[in-house]
């Protein structure tokens, strides 16, 4: 299926060259910089009533056979950083098919938009197409590389057997795994993604990440309005075998605005969580190693039967190649040192572990948080 262009066909091209309406169509303009040269590949956001991120060039999952059809849209498609960014768009739905699947195994096809640029890949063609990339049958397959010049739509998951005799695509039954990212402007906020992140490409650009703002600084993505996230926290002791949380269960949550992080780590203990009755000091690992030691708090509540509440203080640290806690790299940030009172009420010089302030029971909890200040 042929798709309209911009600045890929010549007036001395067969089919006329660019025309008005592919100038009004394409998305023309400076985009979102991938580098000097490059642009950020993707499609242009928007729905008609604006509840969808993207509506522009999906590959639908109510095919039919081994049919579907891809919807209008627009997007923009990179060749080489020499050869620039194609802006392209598709004016009313079309439809593709797919080949037969192999007797045997299952394959994932990938469904493009494909560039085709005889000045710059010799390709004997000119012209923008979406094209069906027919992936490998096997036991456990995989989609094919994307190919250059080409902006990735969808994987397409084709059974084994499937033809149109035989019902084709199991369409309804998730065959369609949608590939598109959303492009912008130069200076407009990217839509949050589908799959994995991306890295910013200049500082100060911004995206949506589907719960709020973030700004690039250069080297991370920063909230503007920060949000709690959740971390995954490793128990461990400082002394004697190392515990393992079993069928147990690890918490943990942070919310970082600048330099400056709230977190909150808990730490359940079940049938199966593994644990020595020496003196081991335990901790919870921190989302970040904080820049300056400093305070936290302490709460459990374990013992036999329902178990007591125990309140207390922690302490917020982070290992160096001369303070070590081991099994830990230097500059892993820790809760560690976790202090409360014995049963009886008293001050006791104890660390909490597997005898202080009592011996844990299935369904003991024990938590830690604070805030602490980490280098910008």
């Amino acid at each position: 299926m042929n798709l309209g262009s911009a600045w890929l066909l010549n007036s001395t091209n067969g089919e006329g060259g660019q025309s008005r309406l592919d100038t009004r169509l394409a998305p023309l303009g400076a985009m979102v910089p991938a580098g000097p040269l490059a642009s950020r590949p993707g499609v242009l956001p928007g729905s008609a009533d604006g509840r969808e991120i993207i509506t522009g060039l999906a590959v639908s999952p109510d095919g039919a056979g081994m049919s579907t059809r891809v919807s209008p849209g627009r997007a923009v498609v990179q060749g080489t950083a020499a050869a620039g960014a194609y802006p392209v768009y598709l004016s009313e739905s079309a439809s593709i098919t797919f080949g037969d699947g192999d007797p045997g195994n299952r394959r994932v096809d990938l469904v493009v938009v494909r560039v085709y640029d005889d000045q710059q890949d010799a390709s004997g063609k000119t012209g923008a197409f979406i094209e069906v990339v027919p992936g490998v049958p096997a036991a456990k397959p995989v989609a094919p590389p994307v190919p250059p010049a080409s902006l990735p739509l969808a994987e397409v998951t084709v059974k084994a057997g499937a033809s149109a005799g035989t019902g084709g695509i199991d369409w309804r039954g998730g065959a369609v795994r949608d590939r598109r990212q959303a492009t912008v402007a130069a200076g407009g906020i990217i839509p949050a993604d589908r799959g994995a992140g991306f890295d910013g490409t200049y500082p100060g650009q911004y995206r949506d990440n589907g719960a709020g703002l973030q700004r690039w600084n250069g080297k991370e993505w920063q909230d503007l309005r920060p949000t709690w996230q959740s971390y995954a926290p490793t128990w461990g002791a400082e002394i004697g075998d190392q515990p393992s949380i079993g069928n147990g269960r690890l918490t943990g949550r942070y919310l970082k605005d600048g330099p400056q992080v709230q977190f909150y780590a808990s730490l359940t203990i079940d049938t199966t969580s593994k644990f020595t009755s020496a003196n081991s000091n335990w901790y919870l690992t921190l989302p970040f190693p904080p820049s300056l030691a400093m305070p936290g708090s302490f709460r459990a509540r374990t013992g036999s039967g329902p178990g007591a509440y125990y309140f207390g203080g922690c302490y917020i640290f982070k290992t160096t190649p001369k303070e070590m806690i081991r099994g830990l790299p230097a500059g892993t940030g820790v809760a560690r040192g976790w202090t409360c009172p014995a049963p009886d009420g008293k001050a006791t010089s104890d660390w909490v572990d597997a005898t202080h302030p009592t011996p844990p029971q299935p369904g003991s909890w024990y938590e830690v948080w604070g805030t602490y200040e980490v280098d910008a």
